[in-house]
């Protein structure tokens, strides 16, 4: 079973920045994609952002121009750079896997991310 650990959430204040890291237990080349979700009380996990293993991402409309995913194979380690944050961006923010051999895909624990004043 792949572990994916999140981290690097906490309280932050509007308009502040947090970088979030998701380190894997082995080498996230062996995903296909990569990415992170949110879910606030009340609603559906949502889409963040995502990263294929070529290199392409895709954001929500909600976070495009404030946010970068970037990983790191070496530490096979993603990481979702956000700025400019807003108290909607409040929520526990999830890494997901998803792997190149047989589709499986794997959650990280979350991390809560909250923007308040």
């Amino acid at each position: 079973q792949v572990q994916l650990v999140e981290s690097g959430g906490g309280l932050v204040q509007p308009g502040g920045s947090l970088r979030l890291s998701c380190a894997a237990s082995g080498s996230i080349s062996s995903f296909s994609i990569m990415g992170w979700y949110r879910q606030s009380p009340g609603k559906q996990r949502e889409l963040v952002a995502t990263l294929t293993s070529s290199g392409y991402a895709n954001k929500a409309d909600s976070v495009k121009g404030r946010s970068t995913v970037s990983r790191d194979n070496a530490k096979n380690t993603l990481y979702l750079q956000m700025n400019s944050l807003k108290p909607e961006d409040t929520a526990v923010y999830y890494c997901n896997a998803r792997a190149y051999y047989g589709g499986a895909v794997y959650w990280g624990q979350g991390t809560q991310v909250t923007v308040s004043s």
